[in-house]
């Protein structure tokens, strides 16, 4: 989401409570519309980021790590001149807009004390980065507007700052809500609440608009007509004053809100509407908010685009076998017919005596049929009687030995469908580049992939990683494995033979494995071991997933399967609820 006015009031005040009175050791360019500042002072050290891009403008402390170019680019030379050394003096919001004023003392070119102020603007398409000297004046900034690209507000070096025209309505911090029942009778009745919140105020995002609506009436879309009819709009009103009570109070709870584990938004509070569609996670500060929300999410698009030639290989072979699949089944299904062929046979044989060559069609009694009817069977006029009846026994045989075959193949053809989509499930939940290079290792050697030969031209050594280990709230180990060929080594070798292994019924997902030597484990651990199998499934979005567990010695490999495919019996089956903070919660260091 972009930062709005009030979740920047709380990102301001966290930093002058940590930076002011820091100074700027060094100044760095990562990435075209990205700042790095490293400041110290007040014995400690801290990296400020400061963002002006498209969607992911911000302004907070990190401890992310980043690649510097070969050669600086000309705005962070120019910063780089005039704030290296300055001491950071003051951080405001001019306005309450979403725009930070940082004011930086040092010297200038002559060693006079001189202040510039470093302005971040965070307005969607708009945001930028503006040096000023003391008196207003542009020194340079990170995007030139000139007036054909913006009337109201150009940013050129030499022209005095202004701040980016405000819009035409009162902010959420200085409307009055004892105003907005009364505005709210000449809002059209039919538009949603939320609507004419984003309508009416500024400063405000769509997601709080519709968190207001939902504090207020319990739903995120509830017209404006209802909110009238209830009450007239005097919920409204009490949730707005308690919003103005809790920024003037600078009371914020950041929060991270998690959609099957991965970042979604976040809120300088906490957030009512999704009702456990999405889990709301706090953080100690913004800071850590907006490092973990842009570090996770740019790592996740990374992932996804780093996967996507992995994804289609193993797609396009999984569209290609489920192809295959259902062609083999129509001509199964063709052949359950081929009792028939041989009856034909039978009683062409049966009629030799009355044929004769060139008949088309023979027309007999069908001793088949318990009501002693008449069969009409198709002949070849080109062929004799006793041919005729042999192609129906060599059809019908055809059909026999065809049943066998494409029964076979289908079993093996499902099989192979499984596993592909095993590997789908394992590419879906992969973290790093170390994960998609196992399941590339694997690919290879199931071949799918052409296996890649090492520096000396040998084949590349298969690596051997541990499976990721979590920890019972009673104390025993949990491992779950990251992808089939884990899963293999994780309940073939690793394993004992009367721990406790766990899957989901039915649904691809990770080998668990609760170690436990032969005890019965507790009902607590047993539960955590099937909610980790779950949150590492398919069925990680699911409220209630089946997982099945039973002792590893009653776990079977078919000979030949591929990676992961496992028999097992004697099992008893958990209904459980997967859970990312959980498995947050066990992981072990």
């Amino acid at each position: 989401m972009p930062i709005d006015a009030i979740c920047l009031a709380g990102i301001r005040s966290e930093l002058e409570r940590r930076l002011v009175g820091m100074r700027v050791d060094k100044i760095q360019q990562p990435e075209r519309d990205t700042l790095l500042l490293s400041l110290h002072g007040n014995g400690a050290a801290a990296r400020l980021l400061l963002c002006a891009g498209t969607g992911n403008a911000r302004a907070h402390v990190t401890g992310a790590a980043f690649e510097n170019p070969a050669s600086p680019p000309m705005f962070c030379m120019l910063l780089r001149k005039h704030l290296t050394g300055a001491r950071l003096t003051a951080v405001t919001q001019p306005e309450r807009e979403r725009v930070l004023d940082l004011e930086l003392e040092g010297a200038d070119a002559m060693g006079e004390p001189c202040t510039r102020h470093l302005i971040a603007e965070m307005m969607g398409r708009n945001a930028n980065l503006v040096l000023t000297e003391e008196s207003g004046h542009i020194l340079d900034c990170l995007r030139r507007v000139d007036h054909t690209m913006s009337e109201t507000h150009p940013v050129l070096p030499g022209l005095v700052y202004r701040l980016p025209p405000a819009q035409d309505k009162e902010t959420v911090f200085e409307v009055d809500p004892a105003d907005l029942p009364a505005r709210l009778h000449g809002a059209n009745p039919e538009q949603s609440l939320d609507h004419w919140l984003l309508d009416t105020l500024a400063g405000i995002s769509p997601l709080w608009c519709r968190e207001l609506a939902f504090r207020a009436y319990g739903d995120t879309e509830v017209p404006a007509r209802t909110a009238l009819q209830r009450d007239g709009g005097a919920a409204l009103e009490r949730e707005t004053a308690a919003l103005q009570d809790l920024v003037s109070r600078g009371d914020f709870t950041p929060c991270l809100l998690l959609e099957n584990g991965e970042p979604r938004d976040f809120s300088f509070t906490e957030i009512r509407q999704y009702e456990g569609f999405r889990t709301c996670v706090q953080t100690a500060d913004f800071s850590e908010l907006l490092d973990r929300f842009y570090t996770e999410r740019d790592r996740l698009a990374r992932m996804r685009q780093r996967s996507q030639e992995l994804t289609r290989t193993v797609r396009s072979a999984r569209d290609r076998t489920a192809r295959k699949l259902e062609l083999q089944r129509q001509e199964l299904a063709a052949t359950a017919d081929r009792e028939t062929l041989r009856e034909n046979g039978d009683i062409i044989k049966a009629n030799l005596h009355a044929m004769e060559r060139g008949m088309r069609v023979l027309r007999a009694y069908d001793f088949y049929d318990p009501d002693g009817g008449e069969r009409e069977i198709r002949l070849d006029p080109a062929k004799t009687p006793q041919q005729n009846a042999a192609k129906y026994y060599k059809d019908y045989t055809k059909a026999k030995n065809a049943e066998k075959f494409l029964t076979e193949q289908i079993a093996s053809g499902s099989r192979e469908l499984d596993y592909l989509n095993s590997v789908l499930e394992a590419l879906g939940r992969a973290e790093g580049e170390r994960d998609l290079a196992e399941i590339r290792q694997e690919l290879a050697e199931t071949g799918y992939l052409k296996r890649q030969p090492g520096g000396n031209g040998k084949r590349e050594k298969r690596t051997v990683r541990q499976p990721m280990r979590f920890r019972s709230s009673a104390g025993l180990e949990i491992l779950v494995g990251r992808n089939n060929a884990e899963n293999d080594r994780l309940t073939r070798e690793l394993a004992g033979r009367q721990d406790v292994w766990l899957h989901t019924q039915k649904i691809h997902g990770s080998h668990v494995v609760l170690v436990c030597g032969g005890e019965t484990p507790d009902e607590a651990s047993l539960r955590e071991a099937a909610m980790l199998a779950a949150w590492f499934s398919q069925g990680r979005s699911s409220g209630s997933v089946p997982v099945d567990y039973t002792r590893v010695r009653y776990v079977k490999k078919p000979a030949g399967a591929r990676p992961g495919m496992v028999l097992y019996m004697d099992y008893k089956t958990l209904y459980v609820t997967p859970d990312p903070a959980l498995a947050e919660a066990l992981k072990a260091e």
